[in-house]
């Protein structure tokens, strides 16, 4: 992916990569925009990895080999590749000791808001396993892969924030789903016109 970007001119910044705690995994939850979150997100994360993606990514030319090797894969259609997939990912927190990457809208937001509501799955895998949560958010892929354009790409600067943690002790999904909520969101809408500003210069 360091290759991909380096090759597309896509010039990546991350911040916050500090709150990795050594030996500690994680639940790295984050904003989606784009298809380029996925590529941006697994080798930015420290440490070994695996994020969640649709099962129709694996079908992606190049990149779904990428998506088969370093994914849990979901068919969001089926009942039961979703409860497959969720033991899939508590054995990558329980049994691999890898972080978990996921995101939380469950889909691309092609709206004009910060954030579109989240799923529990993230939240409920939280409680469940009792792994912290890093909030994550990324700036600006729309504009490498606007949502409304075919066969178009732009090298445009982007950004990856990683948040302080958040731990499950004591909260059920739904406290938890709603505090990293607004931590996100209110992240999201006081760094975003700063991060469209920096990116210009």
């Amino acid at each position: 992916m360091g290759f991909f970007f380096f090759m597309t001119g896509v010039r990546r910044t991350y911040k916050g990569r500090q709150h990795f705690e050594k030996g500690q995994n994680y639940i790295v939850v984050c904003n989606h925009n784009t298809y380029v979150d996925v590529l941006m997100e697994s080798p930015a994360t420290p440490g070994p990895n695996k994020t969640i993606a649709k099962t129709e990514m694996a079908r992606i030319p190049i990149f779904g080999v990428v998506y088969k090797r370093g994914s849990v894969l979901v068919d969001r259609k089926s009942e039961e590749s979703r409860k497959k997939s969720y033991l899939q990912m508590k054995d990558v927190l329980l049994k691999l000791g890898l972080h978990m990457c996921i995101y939380p809208e469950g889909t691309r937001n092609k709206t004009g808001a910060p954030l579109q509501r989240f799923h529990d799955g993230a939240f409920r895998l939280a409680v469940d396993t009792q792994k912290p949560i890093i909030p994550s958010l990324i700036f600006n892929t729309k504009k490498v892969l606007p949502l409304h354009k075919t066969f178009y790409f732009w090298p445009h600067p982007v950004e990856m924030h990683f948040l302080p943690p958040v731990y499950p002790n004591g909260k059920d999904k739904n406290q938890l789903k709603e505090e990293v909520f607004d931590i996100m969101y209110r992240h999201y809408v006081e760094h975003n016109e700063s991060s469209f500003q920096s990116s210009k210069l």
